[in-house]
């Protein structure tokens, strides 16, 4: 079986090592050493001011939201994962969708000015598949009309943008370390901002609000993360050089085989910006090409995800607001399978029944 995706595991030994010295301290969660240093070498690595650890990245996601003190309504993308979406609403925030490019599946900043309205207070845009969106564009909009700007960079692990980490841009950026994302934790996620005094908020708000253990600053939630989760971390980001290579190579070997070839195109990477091919997306002209190459590939147990379906402007609890550019894409966009032990023949073969399925 060939999955759209595999967390990748190191090996076990180095993992053991790190678990024994938790045996011996007997500290397993509760901002632990290895949190600390996690975060620290987190933040060498990608070059950035200040991070917090988190547990996921919808718990990111919310504490941004917390802390910025956001009210009413704010700017989002139809084309993103459920939880971009579903965090808003948590937060007792009304989602207003901005409908993206069909060249990038961003949001399309050209189309933020005509839905601002006197409530909204934000824009959370995502960077769809490692590919930034429009940062420029979106922050002139956000300071022309004094928005805040959260970005949900769940994708972007060694993204850059103009030479920088994509996570220094925003107020606030969020990742996720989910396990199907190219750097993990098994579970995690973290916050990002260049601002010290937000720093400290979200510090607060991800440790239940509590200011030493008999004092509270304001209201928080559990957003910590453990010492096994950190632990992996520490591991993984050893070999996330060679992951992502790794990544690079797959996407080269697709190009290869498909573009040109494949009634079918890829989203157009910003010219700013440094991808980190953490999916390879393809778009068919049709949604019954896509179904018919679905069910080829599924009848050699290879399972591409339709990623992501449905748009999320038809989500039950945000009202009906037609996005149809995503509503459109989302039904012939499907992402092929990518993860670091999968062999270059596997990648052939996936091409070959894509190429079949088309004369179908």
């Amino acid at each position: 079986m060939i999955p759209v995706t595999k967390p990748f595991l190191p090996p076990i030994d180095d993992y053991t090592k790190m678990v024994r010295k938790i045996w011996e301290r007997q500290w397993l969660t509760n901002n632990g050493p290895l949190v600390n240093e996690l975060e620290l070498k987190l933040k060498e690595y990608l070059r950035v001011p200040h991070l917090l650890y988190m547990t996921n990245g919808t718990i990111a996601i919310q504490i941004a939201i917390k802390s910025l003190q956001l009210t009413g309504t704010i700017i989002t993308t139809p084309f993103s994962y459920v939880a971009t979406t579903s965090s808003i609403v948590w937060e007792n925030c009304s989602p207003i969708f901005v409908d993206i490019d069909p060249q990038t599946l961003n949001m399309d900043p050209t189309k933020i000015e005509a839905v601002i309205k006197k409530d909204t207070t934000a824009i959370l845009a995502t960077h769809v598949y490692g590919n930034p969106c429009d940062i420029d564009a979106i922050e002139s909009v956000a300071k022309k009309f004094n928005l805040k700007v959260i970005y949900d960079a769940a994708h972007c692990f060694g993204t850059k943008y103009k030479g920088r980490s994509v996570f220094e841009f925003g107020d606030i950026s969020t990742t996720s370390f989910h396990a199907t994302t190219l750097f993990h934790t098994t579970e995690g996620g973290a916050v990002f901002t260049a601002d010290p005094e937000c720093l400290k908020v979200m510090a607060y708000m991800r440790n239940f609000g509590h200011d030493g253990p008999e004092a509270f600053h304001g209201v928080g939630i559990n957003g910590k993360n453990s010492e096994f989760h950190a632990a992996m971390g520490l591991v993984n980001l050893q070999h996330v050089e060679a992951i992502l290579h790794s990544r690079q190579s797959q996407s080269a070997i697709y190009d290869a085989m498909l573009v040109g070839k494949l009634s079918a195109y890829k989203p157009i990477s910003d010219t700013k910006a440094d991808i980190n091919y953490a999916y390879y997306p393809i778009v068919f002209e049709t949604e019954m090409q896509l179904l018919k190459a679905l069910e080829m590939l599924n009848g050699q147990y290879i399972y591409p995800r339709r990623y992501f379906y449905p748009s999320l402007n038809n989500l039950s609890y945000v009202g009906e607001q037609p996005c149809p550019i995503s509503e459109d894409i989302a039904k012939r966009v499907m992402c092929l399978p990518m993860y670091f032990d999968l062999k270059e023949e596997d990648i052939h073969m996936i091409c070959r029944i894509l190429l079949r399925a088309q004369n179908y």
